[in-house]
């Protein structure tokens, strides 16, 4: 037995079957498909930001030819955070003016206090040289859930309508219950995490029915942070489990002539629902490559065979930290000396 093979989370897949019987082949391309924009996400610019990132923070020349190629090829959001190093600065120092992006600018957490809140997204307007942001995204969803949650709406609608910025959004989790989220709020756009690897919203059918609420469906983290680009033997610790199923995702995809970047914009771009993508990358080459993906038919694939269920690989944060008294981390543990 293959360890890994039945870790929880990590059980056998129809993509095994495909692997074992043979009956991979090259992807026909599917009818063509209405597709979501792409948008440019900027931690990179303010901080060494992804695990398949060797190229460490992005140098400012860099994000000058990043933003001028994104400006030719119509890109408009982008996704900015007061937390991602000097992030606002070095955008209001290297895109064009009139700068003919988008930006999304995002709170802190509550805690600072609701004033502080509004100075600090005002000052995130004034660091990028803009009159306005086109979104307020309130970036902690949580915060909406706790005692100050209706004051801090209040706020963000306060902002709004005093023009610092034209929409209001939520940045959920899936933890976070983004439906339930934009039937209380009622926000203009909501952005979530899904992927080739991270389908739950998908097949809960969270993404269509917040596209038919009326709400503008962006997703983020459509690479899960590089790790279907990320080598086996340089994963995390903690992901060392999740092995065995990459590699098998990579050598279904290799053996359908399908390249990782192509199949995770795919599927990403042709969610139902979805109205943008959000996408990070560390040169004017990678944006290229993206966009020349982005351009490409949709593969046929089996699509559901993709999606990993591990809690601690599809959450980020806990890919680095101290799990040694988590019990998911035990049960996998117990699992493999049992196999």
């Amino acid at each position: 037995m293959a360890v890994g093979h039945n870790l929880p989370g990590l059980r056998e897949t129809a993509l095994d079957t495909l692997l074992e019987t043979g009956t991979a082949s090259i992807p026909a391309a599917t009818p063509v498909l209405a597709r979501a924009s792409l948008g440019l996400g900027s931690a990179q610019f303010g901080c060494d930001y992804g695990i398949s990132n060797t190229r460490g923070r992005v140098s400012e020349d860099e994000v000058r030819q990043i933003l001028q190629y994104a400006a030719q090829c119509g890109l408009k959001a982008i996704d900015v955070a007061p937390y991602e190093g000097d992030v606002e600065r070095i955008l209001g120092r290297c895109w064009p003016f009139p700068s003919p992006f988008k930006p999304q600018i995002r709170t802190v957490r509550v805690e600072k206090g609701l004033d502080w809140i509004e100075s600090r997204l005002k000052r995130s307007v004034d660091h990028m040289g803009l009159a306005r942001a086109a979104v307020g995204m309130v970036d902690c969803a949580s915060d909406l859930m706790g005692p100050l949650g209706d004051a801090l709406w209040a706020r963000m609608e306060k902002l709004k309508a005093e023009g610092v910025f034209a929409r209001i959004g939520i940045a959920a989790r899936y933890e976070d219950q983004p439906v339930a989220l934009a039937k209380r709020f009622k926000p203009d756009l909501i952005q979530v995490s899904a992927s080739i690897l991270d389908q739950r919203l998908v097949r809960e059918g969270a993404l269509e029915a917040l596209a038919n609420m009326g709400v503008e469906v962006q997703v983020r983290s459509v690479f899960l942070q590089g790790l279907l680009f990320t080598p086996r033997e340089a994963l995390p610790s903690n992901l060392q489990a999740l092995g065995p199923q990459l590699s098998r995702i990579k050598r279904h995809l290799m053996e359908t002539g399908t390249d990782p970047l192509h199949a995770a914009l795919s599927y990403a771009m042709h969610l139902k629902g979805v109205s943008s993508v959000i996408v990070g990358v560390t040169s004017a080459a990678e944006l290229r490559a993206v966009i020349a993906a982005s351009d490409r038919d949709k593969p046929d694939l089996a699509w559901q065979a993709f999606a990993i269920e591990d809690e601690i690989a599809l959450d980020p944060s806990l890919w680095h930290a101290d799990l040694s008294d988590d019990p998911r981390l035990r049960q996998r543990r117990s699992v493999i000396r049992a196999a």
